[in-house]
This record gives structure tokens, C-alpha cells and sequence, in this order.
């Protein structure tokens, strides 16, 4: 068993001292520890009413980044100690943006304001302006729901920014590897994962053997249909032989030689599909978007 700053007995204890001095109901609460890799601490707050968050040390600005985040409102109740005992204290976020985590504890946060329903398609407003011309958001939560992503999932990403993000927040026990060659736009996506608070995205610079060898085996993999399409899809098929694939582009002679592409490479249950938005303008006409082709298959 994986071995954990905060085991079985440390959690049943932080639990038992939170039902006896905080108001909340123990089956509410999510349970997160952000001392174990690549988890996500603001979307798991936003999505929840009641967070118990186990962390270590080190986190100097946990809070600032939470009212930066629209959480200032939240509530945190927490004691001045590493063991659960004593007096117990509870203060809104944006009334501790000054303080830090200066000992290994569990801290109680309640957001009332919590949604549980998830996101599926933000508006590009939501994301940090920069080099990357975002895909409409209908057509993103189209993608997204073609992917068909589980909360342990591990993806990859390839010059989908907005997919990557928005597949991370979707797999937050998982992990992306998201991969943009240029390097205004891995700025752009690095400001994004600071912007949503997301720590299960690791970002790549290319694809071959060598650099997706230090990643987690994805499952699945998005990409953005290019001139080195076919060099990416064999050496995803050697990182995993048992890839499922889903590929954007907006060239139909791209999307028509594609099935056979994948024939040839050994993807089956090949599907092709085309989706158009149109929207309704200041003058009430239909304005209609690109219109992409998806294509999946599974290896």
C-alpha cells in the first residue's frame, strides 16, 4: 500500500474531531489530501459543500489563491495544532489571504455556495487570455462528451488547450499530458492551470518515445489533426497498443483520409461525425460557425 502522510487512523481521528466541533454533516464531506501528487484543491471547494483537506506544510499562499479563485466567502475551520484536539477556530477565506500552512493538519472548509453539477463547455471567457484561439464552447463540450472521460482517466492532449483544461477538472483523480509546441501557447496553458488551480496537468513540448515515457500511459488521446498526425498516433500506439483515439480538424479531405489511416495503423470501431453550431446575430440571423469533423477509434 502506497504510503501516505495522513493514513487510515489520522483520517477516522480528524473526522471524528470535526463531527464533534464544526457544523456539518459527515456525509457531505469530501475528503482530499493535496499532500499526494497532482490534486486539485479550488475545483474540489467549488464543487463541494464540505471539503476536509489534509496538507503539509509549504503552502504559503493556499488561501490567497482561494479568495483569488471567488472563495473568499468560504468558511474554514481549522486549530492551531498538527493532532485534532483542542479549541477549534473558523474564519472566512478572505479574512486569512495573509496566512499560510505552517503545520501538517486537516483544515474543514464549507461552501455554501457549492455546485454540484459539472461543467461541460465553459464559455472561452472563462479562460486566461493569450495565444490560444479557443474552439466554441458547444463544440468543446461535444469533444468532451465523446471522450467519455472517468475520474482516474489519464489523457493526452495534443494542442487542445481548453480540451486539456476542462479534461483535467472532469479526471481530477487522473492525469492530462498535454502537449503544445509552441511556447507562448504552454504559457497560455500554464496560466490556465494556475487560473483554475489544477496540479493534475503535465505539460510537454512534443511527442516521441522519449518524452512520453516519463508521463503515466494514457488511455485516451485528443488531437488536433496536423502534418504530424500520423508520426503522433504511432507513437502513442507504442505507448499503449490499446489507445482509444478522437481527432478535430476542419479539412473534410483531412476527415475522409482518416478511416483509412486508421485502418492501416489498426484502430477499429471507427466513427466519423460532424458538428455545426450557427448562432443568432444582433440582426437575427443565423450565423453559422466552422463546423468540424470528429473522428474516433479504438485501437
Amino acid at each position: 500500500m502506497e504510503e501516505r502522510l495522513f493514513g487510515n487512523s489520522h483520517v477516522l481521528a480528524w473526522l471524528e474531531y470535526y463531527a464533534q466541533n464544526a457544523p456539518v454533516d459527515l456525509e457531505k464531506i469530501k475528503i482530499l489530501d493535496i499532500t499526494r501528487k497532482n490534486k486539485n484543491l479550488i475545483p474540489t471547494v467549488e464543487s463541494h459543500s464540505a471539503v476536509l483537506v489534509f496538507t503539509d506544510t509549504g503552502h504559503d499562499d493556499i488561501f490567497y489563491r482561494m479568495w483569488d479563485a471567488g472563495l473568499g466567502e468560504c468558511e474554514v475551520w481549522y486549530n492551531e495544532g498538527s493532532e485534532p484536539a483542542g479549541p477549534i477556530l473558523h474564519k472566512p477565506v478572505k479574512q486569512m489571504i495573509d496566512r499560510g500552512i505552517n503545520a501538517s493538519a486537516a483544515m474543514l472548509i464549507l461552501n455554501p455556495k457549492a455546485r454540484s453539477t459539472t461543467r461541460i463547455g465553459m464559455r472561452n471567457s472563462s479562460f486566461s487570455r493569450g495565444s490560444v484561439r479557443y474552439v466554441g464552447s458547444e463544440i468543446r463540450g461535444m469533444i468532451l462528451n465523446k471522450m467519455h472521460l472517468s475520474l482516474a482517466d489519464t489523457v493526452c492532449v495534443i494542442s487542445g488547450a481548453s480540451i486539456a483544461v476542462e479534461a483535467a477538472l472532469l479526471a481530477p483523480e487522473g492525469t492530462v499530458v498535454a502537449v503544445e509546441y509552441s511556447a507562448s501557447d504552454r504559457r497560455t496553458l500554464e496560466e490556465n492551470a494556475l487560473k483554475f488551480g489544477i496540479h493534475n496537468i503535465s505539460i510537454i513540448d512534443h511527442v516521441d518515445d522519449h518524452s512520453l515515457a516519463s508521463q503515466p500511459q494514457p488511455q485516451l488521446a485528443f488531437l488536433v489533426a496536423s502534418a504530424s498526425m500520423e508520426q503522433e498516433l504511432e507513437c502513442l500506439l507504442r505507448r499503449n497498443p490499446h489507445m482509444e483515439f478522437l481527432i478535430y480538424t476542419l479539412d473534410f479531405r483531412c476527415a475522409g483520409s482518416l478511416p483509412a489511416l486508421f485502418e492501416r495503423l489498426g484502430i477499429g470501431e471507427i466513427e466519423v461525425i460532424q458538428v455545426a453550431v450557427s448562432r443568432m446575430d444582433a440582426r437575427n440571423n443565423l450565423v453559422a460557425e466552422p463546423a468540424p469533423w470528429l473522428i474516433s477509434g479504438r485501437a
